[in-house]
This record gives C-alpha cells, sequence and structure tokens, in this order.
C-alpha cells in the first residue's frame, strides 16, 4: 500500500471512532476496517496489556491464542522493546508463538493510552514478506492518530 492509501484508510479509522468512547467498540471497527482494507492478510487484531502479559482484544482471523507473556512472541517482544516489530518470516523469530501455522509475516505496533502502552496492533499474513516500509510508517502513522484520539476521548474499556 502506498501512504496515500494509508492516509486515507487512517481518515477512514478515525471517522469510525471520532463519536464512540468506548475502547473495546473502537478497537473491534478498527479491526474490522483494517482486515477489509489491507490485502493478503489473514489476521488483524488486538492484544491488551493485563498485569504481565497481553490479552487477546477485538480481532478478525480465526480463533487465536488469548494470552501472550510480555517479552514472548512477537507481540510481547514489541511491548518489551517499546517497538514496533516487523518480521518477515515468523518461521526465523526466535520465540515465535505459532496461533495460526498458516501465519508467515507479522507486524506488531504497540500504542499507549495515557503515559503506558496499552496494548498492541497485530496484523498476520501467509505471504513471507508481506509487510514493508510503506506498511510499517503508514501504520504506524494510523496509530499514531487512533492513539490520539483515544487518548482525547478518555476511553472507557
Amino acid at each position: 500500500m502506498k501512504m496515500e492509501q494509508y492516509e486515507r484508510l487512517t481518515k477512514q479509522a478515525l471517522l469510525l471512532i471520532e463519536s464512540e468512547r468506548d475502547l473495546i467498540a473502537n478497537l473491534s471497527n478498527l479491526s474490522a476496517l483494517l482486515n477489509m482494507e489491507l490485502d493478503e492478510v489473514n489476521w488483524v487484531g488486538f492484544y491488551l496489556i493485563k498485569g504481565q502479559e497481553l490479552v487477546l482484544g477485538p480481532f478478525q482471523g480465526l480463533p487465536a491464542c488469548v494470552r501472550i507473556p510480555i517479552g514472548h512472541g512477537v507481540c510481547g517482544t514489541a511491548v518489551e522493546k517499546k517497538q514496533i516489530q516487523r518480521v518477515n518470516d515468523v518461521h526465523q523469530f526466535n520465540g515465535h508463538i505459532a496461533c495460526d501455522v498458516t501465519s508467515n509475516s507479522e507486524i506488531v505496533i504497540p500504542f499507549k493510552l495515557g503515559e503506558c502502552i496499552a496494548g498492541v496492533l497485530d496484523i498476520d499474513s501467509p505471504v513471507l514478506g508481506r509487510f514493508g516500509e510503506n506498511d510499517e510508517h503508514g501504520l504506524t502513522f494510523l496509530m499514531s492518530k487512533v492513539e490520539k484520539m483515544l487518548n482525547s476521548h478518555a476511553i472507557s474499556a
């Protein structure tokens, strides 16, 4: 996807969540939108931090791992390192947690509510190397705008 397409997708995302204050409702709509708009993905969803683990939140795709310890797998690593994880081949990622054996690449973007990381956006693809720099920049842009709006809402779970 080109950056212009991510800018359009970001506008759509913000329109979906601008008048809703419930976090779960907003993340549900965001996962549905991203699943609908992104090509060659087989799972799009959110994990939310509860204690020392990530717990499955709203998603689109096959049933998934429910709990992931922080520091484990791609999602837990993203939280522990406080940075995006873009993995071209998940089978080469030390400690990868295989929830869906058809997933071959993954991108995980942490997001904050207030000053702390609250969870991650996780997107999987059956295509090796599916996520490039454009995807990373575009999804980071989208989540930065979403994060700002969610924080402005004083979101409730």
